[in-house]
């Protein structure tokens, strides 16, 4: 009797978990807890091998049928054509990635505490990296490459700014907040997310304070001894390029007594990290006066007597093209332009915008000289990278030879199922 009450209730709560669209199920008792039942996304034959290989993005032309009814940012199971169970994640029909796969465990529900573990996971994997002790601006979460897709949350010396782009890290928000509070004690959390990305999900873009006191300007931090002023609330991206933190250093070791041109150098932190290592001059190249400023003052902090400085407002390919028509010549060159490539629709646009960019930077660099030179496009993957660099040096008549591959800070690691998580690389080449 006892035996049979209780297996009626493990159907009622199943029947009640598939009425309910994927709310949680409550098991009580003494009984084994079974995995927990959600609305089933059923995928179409043959249609399965990303999901098997832990890729986090399912795209809705892989979906046979969706059972269950569930609504934009529910949690659902995923299914392969056969019924078997392959992932969990969830669902927004209004978007191309139709599904966030978040774990392949289907033991593993998607609750607060799933979120709450996911956050100290990433954080606690930040303070283990040696490779961010000596620095106080770093990223803390990494999106997909750590298990929380569409997050993105990067400390400032204590100010927290956090950048939602999807919509299951839409619904987290709150408890993603919450876990940052309390696991951290930020000074302040601020949201500044993404309203391009966030368009494609079908979400209202949302900026402002969610925790503590937003500072009263810009925040100071330090990299490997050096001071940097941040402009959390209004800077590009978060308010610094965090992912060039390690290519900083090495590029920098070419800069001894050097003339070196940086271009698109927004708040001068290559500058910054050239005058340190003993650069005769610096010069920086961009289209923002207000960042230009910014560079000035970054610049300033830590002064550096032997080193020329000079800030330039203008257009990267026109200043270029005239330092080529003068006869400018220089002996490192550091190109570190904006993502020119967005979807894999504008590869061939983006190629030659890159190809053009640097065959007119071959042109301005002393024989024996450096071209340190960044894409962070991901969609385009390191050899098409050096092809395009290739070509470049083919057109301006110069051979070079590449002395550095460069990638990412550490603190945004790639996830080998997801590769699309290395966007950053560069080339150090030596121009012959």
């Amino acid at each position: 009797m006892i035996l049979a009450h209780a297996r009626a209730r493990v159907k009622n709560a199943r029947a009640g978990a598939r009425r309910n669209c994927g709310q949680k199920i409550q098991w009580h008792g003494n009984m084994q807890h079974p995995p927990p039942t959600y609305p089933a996304v059923i995928l179409k034959s043959g249609r399965d091998k990303s999901v098997r290989g832990r890729h986090p993005r399912l795209f809705s032309g892989g979906i046979k049928t969706i059972e269950g009814r569930p609504r934009d940012g529910d949690v659902v199971d995923v299914r392969a054509n056969t019924g078997e169970w392959l992932a969990r994640g969830i669902i927004n029909q209004q978007a191309q990635t139709a599904v966030r796969l978040l774990t392949w465990d289907e033991s593993e529900d998607i609750d607060d505490d799933f979120w709450r573990r996911r956050v100290k996971q990433a954080l606690e994997r930040r303070a283990r990296d040696p490779l961010l002790a000596d620095t106080s601006a770093r990223r803390l979460i990494f999106s997909e490459s750590d298990g929380l897709p569409g997050v993105i949350a990067d400390d400032y010396a204590g100010c927290v700014v956090l950048q939602i782009s999807t919509l299951a890290a839409a619904r987290a928000k709150p408890v993603l907040v919450e876990a940052l509070a309390s696991l951290l004690s930020p000074r302040c959390i601020l949201e500044r997310s993404d309203d391009e990305r966030l368009k494609h999900e079908r979400v209202s873009a949302a900026r402002g304070v969610l925790f503590g006191e937003p500072p009263a300007g810009p925040v100071e931090v330090f990299e490997s001894g050096m001071r940097f002023q941040v402009d959390v609330q209004a800077g590009q991206k978060t308010g610094f390029y965090l992912d060039q933190r390690e290519n900083r250093a090495r590029v920098a070791r070419y800069c001894a007594g050097a003339d070196v041109l940086n271009v698109f150098a927004y708040t001068g932190a290559f500058a910054v990290c050239a005058a340190a290592r003993g650069a005769r001059s610096v010069v920086n190249v961009d289209s923002s006066q207000e960042a230009l400023r910014m560079a000035e003052v970054n610049l300033s902090l830590q002064p550096a007597p032997g080193c020329a400085v000079a800030c330039q407002a203008a257009d990267a390919f026109e200043y270029l093209r005239a330092c080529r028509a003068q006869g400018m010549q220089f002996d490192v060159v550091i190109l570190d332009p904006p993502k020119f490539a967005h979807a894999p629709s504008q590869i061939d646009r983006a190629a030659r915008a890159y190809k053009d960019l640097n065959r007119i930077a071959f042109g301005v660099v002393r024989p024996g000289g450096i071209l340190a030179t960044f894409s962070c496009s991901g969609v385009i993957d390191p050899a098409l990278f050096q092809k395009i660099i290739f070509s470049a040096a083919l057109e301006s008549a110069r051979d070079a030879q590449v002395i550095e591959r460069l990638t990412q800070a550490s603190d945004h690691p790639v996830l080998l199922s997801f590769p699309e998580s290395e966007y950053l690389k560069g080339l150090v080449c030596r121009v012959l």
